[in-house]
């Protein structure tokens, strides 16, 4: 248990041995309409009032909700009207509505409707006690005659008073608490009877049974309102309430005494089923507690018994860190204090509303209210109360983020304003005049402008306003402006943890600025539990989402697209799938696949079924295999399906604009795609790519690429080409680290093909290939196996004819789609080109390199059927070289000082480090300032499959890094390797 858990636990142990009201401890539970919708849903809490009281229902099944009270707590259940659709307390007041307008179809359609709703639900709990269900259903028939004798005189003065409004409203609850009482009695008395029954020997074990009594109160008995102080939802009389409440349990107790009689041992405990929403004002009169009167009802009820706790049972989980339709990855907020439930409440969480709150802060000692599911009785849900879960976690900090919708903001500026005083009393005043309540106020400190946010409703009314009380400055040009702007968002972030903790505002506006989104006004309180920032309508979404992730109460979502299947692109989704989960720890990043093309010229697209965005579905490579080899079967869930449409279609099936990131994987070769690139950059989408086609295609799609990587400054996406010049090599980052360290590059040289590298080892070896691959797997201890990657079967010793090792090198993956790209130099241009210009030479193009670079075949062009003569003509280079000792190599180079692109086939001498780079792999050398004498050398396998695909996740992850705040890892030891493991938070 952590050391917060084991707070909770204290606290809530404390707060439940407090003895209440008459001596007693009592515990307030109250079920929403939706919890008491019909017959199953009043089960359902029936099941969960009896888990409150440690007893089983009457099948003898236990319930398995979590209780958070006592087996001796008395409790006070207060109830809705019932819910579902239509609600009760809508058809009640429908029916005042037609009655006015003397539509009596309608009107009569309602009361039939709230008759049924109630016949049906009492049919199914009372089946087998057909006198309690004929009782109730009396009841409710009788009141609705009552209430069609109030609807006719409304009918007669076409007017609904709100009186008789609030009268006839207030029936429902009436009925509800009524069907609970007798439900939760009859259930009581079932069990009763069974331990009648009982053999003697078991009676003997059941002395110490409880009987529950249950007893319908309603509640215009007890709580009396002063509609005459009322400001708007009435003010409790408490000491009259009190007087009344202990004058009702006294009459209760008698009556309960009285039924017991003075031969029955039995312990009775009484409990209350009280009716929400309703009450009685000082004249006796029935009134109701307006909006969420039921919750309102509760935590009256709790104060009046000083209860140790008051639940809420509704059909959410509990108090959220976002609303779940516009955030999917909000999460259920453990506590929050009264404070933040205010502001939350305030800013549109729904969960309940601030005045319920007040009966429970001013009780002595403050009482704890949860909020539960009742569909989910097990789960804890979340506890209003002192303390709050972003003051026990200083790294999140805020406790959840919450907006206004439907907002408008109005600009008052001036240089007129300036210093002089009552400009703001005049522009309030003339709103307060036409009833225009202001939600957000920020001024500059040099009182130029005054910017303010209200309901985009009245915001027409109030501008006129503002410009009719400030006609004389508007024409003077002391106020030059009154400006609206409508529909705006106000967003909010709500936490007591942000008190006097630095970087909170910082992480905030950040995340909005990462997610290219622009703040028209903020606002702060000293109190530093609320910072709010106004954006516009449809950036709304996003910025919730934004802030949400900044500060680590749901992962980023990035909807991610990979174009080519081909064997990299398989083996990115692989690896994708594998680490998703690993990831979201981590980086707090979910990379979730949305769209796949086999190819750029694939005319189908292969996209999730159900692709919600948030939701938590991905494409799989076994998902994207089984509908391209036209399989229906899904993969955990996630069905991939083709729809029509080519590349230029990526963009519409990839893009949501509620999410901030969205990533496009080139894993092919292909120039048509390349053309995409800054397309997809100007989107706002950035683009990791294998694909070295767009940069080093024609002058005018290079600068275009170069204007979309700045077209939005700091806020552009990013072009992350690593990939394109070293595969799984770090020759870009390492090209960069030098030149950001203020080192001074003067040449770069080495083998940038892999293919060529392959092929080159083969048809000329280094001498004693062979102790070099015995010295490593001896000193490496098993670790190499000494054939760096390609079959045993291969003698690198000997020499083979050259024909023979372009096959084994496509045979192998090695060269490209089609090999003569590799063979006639093309790809090794094309990656020249793109170093080239990220060391500073830009007049260059591709065919320029190509041209002028060394042929080691001449002119062929038939790459795919060579001859024995070119065989024979390569044998011959390669003896010859052998002869003074060295190896034929492909050497690429770029030189600053002369601004040259070479591509030559060298005589390199024999245990030079080009001769004994290993097949298929690159070595690039850096002579630069510091590194002159020695140069820097980057050598390895950069090719292969899963090496590109973990260079491509990891460009993504380095330049994500600093938007996600990697968490801390630490590295696990095993017996054969080390890993990185997740540190557990202390």
């Amino acid at each position: 248990m952590s050391s917060s858990s084991r707070l909770v636990s204290i606290e809530d142990a404390s707060q439940q041995s407090y003895v209440g009201f008459d001596g007693l401890k009592w515990q307030v539970h109250k079920f929403g309409g939706t919890s008491v919708a019909n017959a199953e849903c009043f089960l359902r809490a029936a099941r969960i009032v009896e888990d409150q009281l440690g007893i089983s229902d009457s099948n003898g099944d236990v319930s398995l909700s979590s209780s958070l009270g006592n087996t001796d707590c008395h409790l006070a259940v207060v109830v809705s009207a019932m819910g579902g659709k239509p609600k009760v307390t809508d058809l009640l007041l429908d029916s005042v509505k037609h009655a006015a307008k003397r539509d009596q179809a309608p009107q009569e359609e309602c009361i039939t409707l709230v008759l049924r709703k109630h016949d049906e639900c009492l049919g199914i709990l009372f089946q087998d006690e057909p006198e309690t269900r004929d009782k109730l259903l009396g009841i409710v028939q009788q009141d609705l005659a009552n209430v069609s004798d109030i609807l006719k005189t409304v009918s007669l003065m076409k007017w609904e008073a709100e009186r008789i409004r609030e009268l006839v409203s207030g029936f429902g609850e009436v009925w509800s608490a009524q069907i609970l009482a007798a439900l939760l009695q009859k259930r009581s008395n079932q069990r009763a009877n069974k331990v009648k029954v009982v053999s003697a020997d078991a009676l003997q074990d059941l002395v110490s049974e409880v009987h529950h009594d249950f007893v319908f109160l309603d509640a215009r008995r007890v709580i009396t309102i002063d509609e005459d102080e009322a400001v708007q939802d009435g003010a409790v009389v408490w000491d009259e309430s009190l007087r009344k409440l202990e004058s009702v349990f006294q009459q209760a107790k008698e009556e309960l005494q009285a039924k017991q009689g003075s031969s029955d041992d039995t312990e009775k405990m009484l409990h209350f089923i009280v009716t929400g929403y309703v009450a009685s004002n000082t004249h006796g009169v029935a009134c109701t507690l307006k909006r969420d009167g039921s919750d309102y009802s509760a935590a009256i009820m709790g104060r009046l018994l000083q209860a140790n706790s008051i639940q809420i049972w509704t059909d959410v989980d509990g108090v959220l860190s976002a609303d779940p339709r516009r955030v999917p990855l909000a999460q259920v907020l453990d506590e929050v204090s009264y404070n933040e439930a205010m502001e939350l409440a305030f800013f549109g969480a729904k969960v309940i509303h601030p005045k319920t709150m007040q009966p429970a802060i001013m009780s002595e000692p403050q009482i704890p209210i949860y909020i539960r599911n009742t569909f989910n009785a097990s789960f804890r849900g979340t506890r209003i109360f002192t303390r709050s879960t972003s003051l026990q976690n200083k790294e999140k900090a805020v406790c959840g983020f919450t907006s206004i919708e439907n907002m408008a903001l109005i600009n008052v500026e001036g240089s007129g304003m300036i210093g002089v005083r009552g400009i703001l009393r005049r522009i309030f005043s003339s709103l307060e005049a036409i009833n225009v309540n202001v939600i957000l106020i920020s001024q500059a400190s040099s009182e130029h402008s005054v910017t303010f946010a209200l309901v985009e409703s009245d915001a027409k009314a109030a501008k006129i306003a503002i410009e009719e009380e400030f006609s004389t400055e508007l024409r003077n040009n002391r106020i030059t402006n009154i400006d609206l702007k409508a529909p705006c968002s106000v967003i909010a972030a709500v936490g007591d943890g942000m008190s006097q903790q630095t970087g909170v505002s910082g992480r905030f506006f950040s995340a909005l600025g990462d997610a290219k989104i622009n703040v028209l006004a903020i606002a702060q309180g000293s109190s530093e539990r609320n910072i709010s920032a106004v954006v516009s309508a449809e950036d709304s979404a996003r910025a919730l989402r934004a802030v949400h992730a900044a500060f680590r109460l749901s992962h980023t979502t990035i909807r991610v697209a990979i174009i080519g299947m081909n064997e990299l692109g398989d083996s990115l989704l692989k690896l994708l799938q594998e680490r998703r989960t690993a990831l979201r720890y981590t980086y707090e990043v979910d990379l979730q696949i949305v769209a796949v093309l086999d190819q750029g010229s694939s005319s189908e697209i292969i996209c999730l079924e159900q692709d919600v965005d948030g939701g938590a579905g991905s494409i799989t490579l076994e998902s994207f295999n089984n509908v391209t080899g036209g399989s229906e079967v899904t993969h955990d869930g996630d069905k991939a399906i083709p729809k029509p449409g080519g590349i230029s279609t990526l963009l519409e099936r990839l893009f949501r604009n509620e999410c901030t990131n969205h990533v496009v994987f080139d894993c092919t070769n292909d120039e048509e795609v390349g053309k995409y690139h800054a397309t997809w950059l100007r989107a706002g989408v950035d683009v990791v790519t294998a694909n070295n086609t767009g940069l080093s295609g024609p002058k005018e799609q290079r600068n275009e690429i170069s204007k979309a990587e700045k077209a939005f400054g700091k806020q552009s996406a990013n072009y992350l080409r690593e990939v394109t010049v070293g595969g799984g090599l770090p020759i870009i980052n390492t090209t960069r680290t030098l030149l950001h360290t203020g080192d001074k590059i003067r040449r770069v040289d080495g083998i940038f093909s892999v293919s060529l590298s392959y092929i080159m080892f083969r048809v000329s070896p280094p001498a004693d290939t062979s102790r070099c691959s015995a010295f490593d797997q001896q000193t490496s201890k098993g670790h190499s196996d000494g054939n760096h990657g390609i079959s045993p079967s291969t003698d690198f010793q000997s020499e083979c004819s050259f024909s023979q090792a372009v096959k084994e090198a496509i045979d192998l993956g090695l060269m490209e789609e089609d090999p003569t790209k590799d063979l006639n130099n093309e790809y090794t241009a094309r990656v020249l080109m793109i170093l080239s210009r990220e060391l500073g030479i830009h007049h260059l193009e591709t065919e320029d390199i190509l041209g002028a670079s060394d042929k080691l075949l001449g002119e062929t062009s038939d790459f795919l059927n060579l001859t024995q003569e070119i065989d024979d003509n390569v044998k011959k280079r390669v003896d010859e070289a052998r002869a003074k000792g060295c190896v034929i190599r492909q050497i690429s180079s770029v030189d600053i000082a002369t601004s040259e692109v070479d591509i030559r086939f060298v005589e390199v001498p024999d245990h030079h480090i080009f001769a004994v780079t290993p097949p298929s792999c690159e070595c690039v050398r850096f002579f630069t300032h510091r590194h002159m004498t020695y140069p820097l050398v980057v050598q390895g396998p950069s090719a292969g499959a899963d090496s590109t695909a973990s260079a491509l996740l990891a460009d993504l992850l380095h330049h994500s890094r600093a938007r996600t705040n990697a968490r801390a890892v630490s590295l696990s030891k095993s017996g054969t390797s080390a890993a990185l493991t997740h540190m557990t938070p202390l």
